[in-house]
């Protein structure tokens, strides 16, 4: 996983979605689903070229269960855009990057 993307716990989510001025993007994902793994490269791409406009992270829902419940994720992948600490957009399932990115609101 790159740099530019931060792992969240259920320890650390409220404080970074909640600290942070820029949108703040979680990826809701398992080891085991395909798509996630299809779409971690693209996360990768957007996290390089938006710099600090925006902070991607990622969530295993398999070791944070309770964080991916809490917002109702009932497949994966689903993206969470996060603007001021409160809930934007929700994503779900694999896109190419440039629908990505339209649907973000980036």
């Amino acid at each position: 996983m790159s740099e530019n993307i931060i792992t969240l716990t259920e320890a650390t989510f409220d404080e970074v979605v909640n600290g942070n001025a820029a949108p703040v993007v979680v990826d809701f994902w398992a080891e085991w689903c395909g798509p996630c793994k299809m779409i971690a490269p693209i996360l990768d791409e957007i996290a390089t070229e938006q710099g600090d406009a925006v902070v991607i992270t990622k969530l295993n829902v398999d070791e944070n269960p309770s964080i991916a419940q809490r917002f109702g994720v009932m497949s994966i992948p689903t993206i969470l855009v996060f603007r001021d600490g409160e809930l934007d957009k929700k994503i779900v399932g694999a896109k190419g990057k440039s629908q990505m990115v339209e649907e973000m609101g980036l």
